[in-house]
């Protein structure tokens, strides 16, 4: 990120998403934050508060359309009407613990709702300020365990149709938008409160990784899925 670049993050109040805004602001970049509740993001607020001029915390829930929307129009107000960075980060991962017989409809629903829609809402809503930058780079934060390939220990049916289906928004936005760079990105089995203290990766790592491969993907990697080490996964 330079130190002109203006970035958005969503779900930024913990875990990957604070890191990723926390090395954002370290590069220098102006960053914006969409979260739920701000008033409980405590350690993201103190961040903006100490860098005024180049962080913001906004209200933003990626299950409604209008609250995309009304975050796109709050950032215009504040004159930011060129994003060269939005990063999807936003996710639920509701149904680690269920079989196809206790799976509940509407857990199903609320995890995609959240992890594939929402980056629909979110992108959609931005999509002129993402237009006015130079080269827009789109990073959707998705799992291996969206990869069909991958997939050979079942379970975890909501979570993993969510990653599959938000690969595919990925890779249609990529044809769809050829001056921009969208990616499907795995940020590894992180130490956050999705992945659990059994997690092997700490969640500064995954963001220092998933940061090197937004910055230096090129048009050639539009449209594809890598971890953030860099490494193309399989669909």
């Amino acid at each position: 990120m330079t130190k002109d670049s203006i970035v958005v993050i969503t779900g930024a109040a913990r875990g990957i998403g604070l890191e990723l805004f926390k090395q954002c602001l370290q590069r220098g970049a102006k960053v914006v934050a969409g979260v739920r509740t701000p008033e409980k993001a405590a350690e993201l607020r103190a961040l903006a508060e100490a860098n005024p001029a180049r962080a913001t915390v906004l209200p933003l829930d990626v299950t409604s359309d209008a609250s995309a929307v009304t975050f796109a129009e709050r950032l215009r107000s504040q004159g930011i009407d060129r994003i060269d960075v939005l990063i999807n980060n936003a996710g639920v991962y509701l149904d680690g613990d269920a079989t196809l017989e206790t799976l509940e409809t509407p857990m199903v629903m609320k995890t995609l709702d959240t992890n594939t829609v929402g980056p629909i809402r979110v992108t959609r809503a931005l999509l002129p300020q993402l237009r006015n930058s130079k080269q827009a780079r789109i990073a959707t934060i998705s799992s291996l365990m969206g990869s069909l390939a991958d997939n050979s220990s079942g379970g975890s049916y909501a979570y993993r149709m969510s990653k599959s289906a938000v690969n595919m928004f990925a890779k249609t936005l990529a044809n769809d938008e050829q001056g921009m760079i969208s990616l499907a990105l795995h940020p590894g089995w992180v130490k956050t409160e999705m992945g659990g203290a059994r997690a092997p990766l700490a969640p500064d790592k995954s963001a220092e990784g998933l940061i090197t491969v937004i910055e230096t993907a090129t048009l050639g990697d539009t449209g594809k899925f890598f971890n953030h080490a860099g490494r193309e996964l399989p669909w």
